[in-house]
């Protein structure tokens, strides 16, 4: 197993619906893991182009609850892959996710929601 450590910032939360029952929001999501195949020598770090995604292995991670979610693409797609000379890897990217949250209205205009934004990742 590959340990990845993860971080999210939330960056807009841009609609909430009651009648859908979701929210819409924007989120950077980062991911570090260490790859000992991509160690180099060096003490720099490199910054990839992010169409090269593709050619490395990344977590299959997934947002619980998702109704729908793109990646941004304005002007490239808005990812981030930098390795380090030890291997570790930090993936970067920005999603706009409309998710699931149930929501108990019966004592509006006075109620109080909690929505959550959940990641997992898939076991293959």
């Amino acid at each position: 197993p590959v340990s990845v450590g993860m971080s999210m910032d939330i960056a807009s939360i841009d609609t909430i619906s009651e009648i859908n029952m979701d929210y819409t929001a924007t989120i950077f999501l980062r991911q570090r893991w260490t790859d000992e195949r991509l160690c180099f020598d060096g003490n720099k770090s490199l910054s990839l182009d992010g169409r090269l995604v593709e050619m490395l292995w990344v977590p299959d991670t997934f947002i619980v609850d998702s109704k729908k979610s793109f990646l941004h693409d304005v002007t490239v797609e808005n990812r981030l892959i930098r390795i380090y000379p030890n291997g570790t890897v930090l993936y970067a990217i920005r999603v706009t996710t409309t998710v699931s949250c149930s929501m108990d209205l019966t004592k509006y205009p006075m109620d109080k929601q909690t929505c959550t934004l959940q990641l997992e990742s898939c076991k293959t």
